[in-house]
């Protein structure tokens, strides 16, 4: 009897451990799908009347690759400075700024790969750029910054304004705020203003093209 006891609580047991394992392993299964189902539906977004602000923020922030024509504006205590530049994106860790104007440093490229910036098509010194020119070689200027920013602060947060959705984020450095169209779902404004109110930066996108 008692044996057979063993036996038969043994058995329970080895029964409780399957139920358990395949409620697991359909937790798991659940949590897969509807994160593929989440990532796949922000990268097929078609903005339209019926997209949700929530949709097309999921849309910015998995923005894989983009092009873009801005109007940039930085200033500070000493100066106001104002660029055109003509900005691709080609992986998250890859991307690229050229100047279009002003025409004294026009067709200046800045490429950024991983953690190093290599300079193009420029009569100037490496040292004359980031002396004279040190904030058109500042990566926060790219979406990409503005995105990474966002996914790694657990205090980012968006509202809806108007027309538009703003998106804002902060670091030691500074703080950023997005301005998205609501009709469009693409950036129309980025600021950025350095929390020691030494600087601000304003981006206006002229033309952009964004890929999931």
């Amino acid at each position: 009897m008692i044996i057979d006891f063993f036996i038969l609580g043994g058995m329970i047991l080895k029964k409780k451990n399957i139920i358990i394992l395949i409620i697991g392993v359909l937790i798991i299964g659940i949590i897969i799908f509807f994160t593929f189902f989440n990532n796949k539906t922000a990268k097929n977004l078609k903005i339209g009347n019926n997209t949700s602000s929530q949709e097309i923020v999921d849309y910015i922030l998995n923005i894989s690759s983009y092009q873009a024509t801005v109007e940039v504006e930085i200033k500070s205590n000493k100066n106001n400075n104002r660029y055109l530049l003509k900005q691709e994106q080609k992986t998250p860790e890859t991307s690229s700024q050229e100047v279009l104007e002003p025409s004294n440093i026009a067709g200046v490229k800045i490429i950024k790969e991983g953690n190093q910036l290599k300079l193009e098509n420029t009569k100037l010194s490496i040292s004359s750029i980031f002396e004279d020119y040190q904030s058109i070689t500042d990566s926060s200027l790219d979406l990409n910054s503005f995105i990474k920013n966002y996914k790694e602060d657990k205090n980012a947060k968006w509202k809806e304004q108007n027309d538009e959705i703003i998106m804002t984020t902060k670091t030691d450095k500074e703080e950023k705020t997005l301005k998205v169209s609501r009709k469009t779902g693409k950036p129309t404004k980025l600021e950025i203003k350095g929390t020691n109110k030494k600087s601000e930066i304003y981006i206006s996108y002229n033309e952009v093209n964004l890929n999931n």
